[in-house]
């Protein structure tokens, strides 16, 4: 008999996952030893250990490990802190094969054609199957941290409501959290490489990411009408045993689990340490929060004008201006005629609570600008030398080691 997951209403617990590269501590370089990590902490290989309040668990390629919240929790008060506990842990374990874990979403230098090897162990013939499919040694596949977030629902209306008020945050969040400015040595002209390359890791499918922005749906029924059938549709002719066809192959921005009853949030690039994550992850919660009781008289804006917003965001950051109208008015501001992302954040902190030190947090990201234009800022293009860019992230390597801001120079 399948055991019943607990269900959950809306806001009564939140789950947090957090990924880290795992990189030598002289070269900075990504080393594959996450297996050699849990056999150093437990005696054996596993794909999921519990450590109190965090997990630690693998992921697709050997140099990441997640670490999450092993049960749904109440709330995000101290979590900060168990994260960052179970950081200080891994380092000092990893520090034996002089390695430690480094933050931001993409690693600035690694060629994953050269640095990317599969986890080996349990689960494998899955990342096998991904691997043949679509080629994993990408940076889309293994260069790329995020943190995710759980929400719970307890039936088809909290989901409706959940849902709708996900999709229309989700345009904004890459201008807040955009932490992967540069990748090979190189920067672009996006500030959220990590999700420019995300939306096309599995383009030889692509109804399995969409618009990266969901479908608006009512219900669990139609939801597996309009995107799970047309995914597992695309993917059988290459999947026969139907061995990917679950609700985790749907890799759009934010994801249905209904075997949880939950949506997890994928597009936040991971920040620098567990305090910027967890004030990001509680002034998200947040904003739902506040636009939730605003849907009941709002017409849900489609994927496709939705995206173009967020295409915005992870291009060009808080900067960027707003002048769809239907979207300004769910935050109140269809009097303006055009507004920037920066601006429209601005107004939603107004309305909501923050703790003081989440606050500061979440203003100081406002006033100096994500942590990949503040990365740019420092590192100032005319220096973009190796050893420069290797100076920089061993500034971040120890802002995760201490649990403090990356800070404009």
């Amino acid at each position: 008999m399948t055991k019943k997951t607990k269900t959950y209403s809306l806001f009564e617990c939140i789950g947090i996952e957090l990924e880290y590269m795992i990189v030598n501590r002289k070269t900075l370089m990504p080393a594959p030893i996450s297996d050699q990590l849990i056999i150093k902490k437990i005696g054996q290989i596993t794909d999921e250990l519990e450590n109190g309040n965090i997990s630690w668990s693998n992921e697709l390629v050997l140099h990441v490990l997640e670490l999450k919240t092993t049960k749904p929790m109440p709330g995000l008060e101290g979590l900060s802190d168990d994260f960052h506990e179970n950081i200080n842990e891994i380092n000092g374990i990893l520090a034996e094969m002089d390695c430690q874990l480094m933050p931001t979403a993409m690693h600035p230098l690694m060629n994953p054609l050269t640095d990317v090897k599969l986890w080996p162990h349990e689960r494998n013939e899955i990342y096998s199957r991904y691997n043949e499919i679509f080629n994993c040694k990408g940076h889309g596949w293994g260069n790329l941290q995020s943190m995710h977030i759980n929400f719970p629902f307890a039936n088809d209306k909290e989901f409706y409501s959940l849902h709708e008020a996900i999709r229309h945050i989700m345009p904004l969040i890459p201008a807040l959290t955009a932490s992967s400015p540069i990748f090979e040595g190189n920067g672009s002209d996006i500030l959220d490489n990590r999700l420019a390359f995300y939306e096309k890791n599995q383009k030889k499918i692509p109804s399995i990411t969409g618009k990266v922005i969901p479908e608006s749906v009512a219900n669990k029924s139609e939801y597996e009408e309009v995107i799970f059938k047309k995914i597992f549709q695309d993917i059988a002719p290459y999947d026969k045993d139907k061995s990917l066809q679950y609700e985790w192959l749907n890799s759009r921005g934010a994801i249905a689990r209904f075997d949880r009853n939950a949506i997890e949030i994928r597009i936040i690039d991971l920040q620098e340490c567990p305090a910027a994550d967890i004030a990001i992850a509680e002034f998200i919660v947040q904003a739902l929060k506040y636009i939730i009781p605003k849907l009941d008289d709002f017409n849900p804006i489609d994927e496709f004008q939705l995206y173009d917003i967020y295409r915005l965001a992870l291009e060009k950051g808080a900067k960027s201006t707003v002048s769809n109208q239907n979207y300004l008015q769910l935050f109140g501001l269809e009097n303006e005629s055009s507004i920037s992302i920066e601006q429209i954040w601005r107004s939603i902190l107004k309305h909501v609570y923050l703790s003081e030190d989440k606050k500061q947090i979440i203003e100081y990201i406002l006033d100096n600008g994500n942590l990949s234009q503040r990365i740019l800022s420092n590192l100032k293009k005319e220096n973009w030398s190796e050893k420069n860019i290797k100076s920089e992230y061993e500034l971040l390597v120890n802002c995760l080691k201490e649990n403090k801001l990356y800070e404009l120079r």
